[in-house]
């Protein structure tokens, strides 16, 4: 099957980036500002360079967009997106935190096709798993050990949302969580760092719920997680209940994320609906 061989490829490559992430963080770094609020370090920097690399031996000719390396006129972002698959990278998701050196960060490489996230790879370098997620027919998602050792991932099946436990930001809390945390209920607030690592949370049953507000993320950010999650039996979607359009030029995505088990997605979607009324 072609894709589960995609997706042992990448899995390879994104333990290659991992040792690069792993080299750095074990040395005094310096940590730059390349925009408002987002920092990087040459840990991203060299961990993209070599993903790229690898992608380009590995599947030659195919669309790439890497975080650190992303075109910066519109007309090529807009070729490279609408090819049928492209490769959406983030090299080093969490710089924060790895700046923080809390553990918190991951390398996320995902496969969208005509669109859509398709597949996706995880890895959190401090603990050597890669989560692992295909969509579609025949859809999984697993953790895959350093030894090799693999486990199947599910989500939680809980439906009351004052027994969830939401994934809230440890660096960057949108505004939207007090008011929808208080409309539905919410108490139990697990702070964590990585849209990545909050989805492998997600996708091993250890929280329920994850929502961002919009505006600080980026495609990067979403099709990888968004493949594992669905591949776990949860869903993935924007603050209206829309999938992420992967073709879209615009590589940011201002109309944020909800992330959830599935059985907890109406009820969310709903709560900021009649937030965003009630303004």
């Amino acid at each position: 099957m072609r894709l589960e061989a995609d997706l042992t490829e990448l899995t390879r490559i994104a333990r290659l980036a991992a040792e690069v992430i792993r080299a750095v963080y074990a040395t005094p770094f310096a940590v730059e500002e390349k925009g408002i609020g987002d920092v990087v370090t040459r840990a991203d920097r060299e961990a993209n360079d070599l993903i790229c690399a690898a992608l380009e031996t590995s599947f030659p000719g195919e669309a790439v967009v890497a975080e650190e390396s992303v075109p910066t006129d519109r007309a090529t972002i807009e070729a490279l997106v609408r090819q049928p698959r492209v490769f959406y990278v983030d090299p080093l998701d969490g710089t924060r935190e790895f700046a923080a050196r809390n553990g918190e960060f991951a390398v996320m490489i995902g496969i969208s096709e005509r669109g859509h996230a398709l597949a996706g790879v995880v890895l959190l370098p401090v603990t050597g798993q890669a989560f692992v997620g295909r969509v579609g027919p025949g859809a999984a998602a697993w953790v895959e050990e350093e030894s090799g050792a693999r486990s199947d991932l599910r989500v939680t099946t809980e439906r009351d949302p004052a027994n969830a436990r939401l994934l809230v930001s440890r660096s960057h809390r949108p505004r939207l969580v007090e008011p929808f945390t208080s409309r539905l209920g919410l108490t139990r607030l697990v702070p964590c760092g990585s849209v990545g690592v909050k989805v492998a949370r997600l996708a091993s049953g250890q929280a329920d719920l994850y929502v961002h507000g919009g505006g600080g993320a980026s495609r990067w950010d979403s099709c990888a997680p968004e493949a594992i999650l669905a591949g776990a039996g949860g869903l993935f979607t924007d603050l209206d209940g829309e999938r992420i359009d992967y073709a879209d030029a615009d590589l940011t995505l201002p109309n944020g994320i909800v992330a959830s088990n599935g059985a907890l997605h109406p009820a969310v979607l709903e709560a900021i609906r009649e937030l965003r009324d009630a303004r």
